[in-house]
């Protein structure tokens, strides 16, 4: 039996009977047009030689989610993503959970909280300020942190059906991090999350940005396409502000919430990532037919 729980836990092979009626009534998910959907995708990415992705009906679901059981949508998706992948082969070709697990254990930077808010989504937290030590941890180690994080979340069914939502916590930024979040880095990030991740990110939202964030901000503003500007919210310090999106019953004491603090991160999390690492070296190698 699938384990539920979400704590330092990839809930594989679960999927709760209300989230698959919400799948039907959000992304048009019966078992008819699931069935036609997957096998038309099947058919289209057998034709598209400029593809290499693997074809079985969990790893097609995964697109087709994301795309609304449209087939043709999910093929551009696959596309635009294997687009992304050739064009960042340096950071993503190849990339297996050894590349980065030091960093990931030590850093702390990326973290999940261990329960999902009052919508049954996870949250992922970006730590952008005073735990980023940008000496030890480069902006291209962050996005391949990112990066796995989102390959592990594909896993899951509840996160495929109900979308993620991402904190980006700036307390304690410094000139060190307007530096090293560059605009190469801000475009790889926002092309990511936009066109090339083959999940649904319902919401951003960034925390406790001091003055300076300013400048960052107009590194990102003009990556940032209108569907993704709708679902990011500013909230500086007001955690009142973040509580109408994201309920204080799940959220921990560091927003305002009555959660305990956190006192986990990347240790916690590494185990269950690990888990999967047969899936993750199997997407090093998918995107382009050529590299």
């Amino acid at each position: 039996m699938a384990n539920s729980n979400p704590a330092f836990n990839i809930r594989n092979g679960y999927i709760a009977p209300e989230t698959v009626a919400l799948a039907t009534t959000e992304l048009r998910e019966t078992p008819e047009v699931r069935e036609a959907a997957i096998k038309e995708l099947r058919e289209l990415l057998k034709a598209a030689t400029d593809l290499n992705f693997k074809d079985d009906d969990a790893f097609l679901v995964i697109w087709l989610r994301a795309c609304h059981f449209y087939p043709q949508s999910a093929l551009e998706k696959m596309r635009t993503t294997a687009t992304f992948r050739k064009e960042n082969a340096a950071l993503v070709h190849g990339l297996v959970i050894e590349t980065v697990k030091e960093k990931f254990i030590k850093s702390n930077i990326i973290n999940v909280l261990k329960n999902t808010d009052q919508l049954g989504r996870r949250i992922l937290i970006v730590n952008a300020g005073a735990i980023w030590d940008t000496s030890y941890v480069s902006s291209d180690e962050v996005f391949q942190m990112l990066y796995l994080v989102h390959l592990a979340a594909q896993l899951e069914e509840e996160t495929q059906v109900r979308g993620t939502v991402c904190i980006m916590d700036f307390d304690g930024m410094a000139m060190k991090h307007v530096k090293a979040m560059s605009v190469t880095f801000s475009k790889r990030l926002l092309t990511f999350i936009q066109e090339a991740m083959p999940l649904r990110m319902k919401e951003v939202h960034f925390v406790k940005q001091p003055f300076i964030f300013k400048m960052v901000w107009s590194l990102f503003k003009p990556f940032v396409q209108e569907k993704l500007n709708k679902r990011m919210t500013f909230h500086g310090s007001d955690m009142k502000s973040l509580q109408k999106f994201l309920s204080p019953e799940i959220l921990p004491e560091n927003y305002g919430g009555k959660q305990p603090k956190i006192d986990y991160g990347g240790a916690d999390w590494f185990p269950a990532v690990e888990k999967h690492q047969d899936f993750i070296k199997e997407w090093s190698e998918m995107g382009p037919a050529k590299w």
